[in-house]
């Protein structure tokens, strides 16, 4: 289902998941320390890593979002003594949900970050977003919808 990768001025669309006490601060050190990342990176912030659901996932790739990651609080959550792995099962479900649709799963991501992470953020974003315009969007820029 992959089209042409971008060109010129475009970016991969990133949908961020990220939790409001573990890795919220860390994209927000990202941008405070002026770290650059990509302006297609759109973030929505939750208590837990655990509370993402993976039709969410299925979604925002639908939706016209290139790829999904997921920030995850790891062994960090203050709720959850189980988050990492719930988080685990949640990208994976939200994986195989991508299979069924016919799209690429590589298009979900999940790493742990951190309240001082800023620096890995930032990594982890430049590959993702390296590896989405490999894969080329999943839409023709018309079917795009504003988010």
């Amino acid at each position: 289902m992959a089209g042409h990768p971008p060109t010129g001025d475009q970016h991969p669309r990133i949908l961020v998941f990220s939790t409001n006490t573990i890795s919220d601060p860390g994209i927000d050190l990202a941008g405070s320390s002026h770290l650059h990342y990509s302006p297609g990176i759109r973030t929505i912030s939750l208590p837990c890593t655990s509370g993402i659901k993976p039709a969410w996932i299925r979604h925002a790739i639908q939706r016209g979002f290139d790829g999904v990651f997921i920030a995850a609080d790891g062994d960090e959550c203050a709720y959850l003594p189980d988050c990492a792995e719930r988080a685990s099962d949640i990208t994976a479900r939200g994986q195989q949900l991508l299979r069924e649709a016919d799209l690429a799963p590589q298009r979900v991501k999940m790493a742990a970050i951190c309240s001082v992470c800023a620096d890995p953020f930032i990594t982890h974003m430049r590959e993702f977003a390296a590896a989405l315009t490999r894969l080329g969007p999943v839409h023709a820029p018309a079917e795009r919808v504003a988010v």
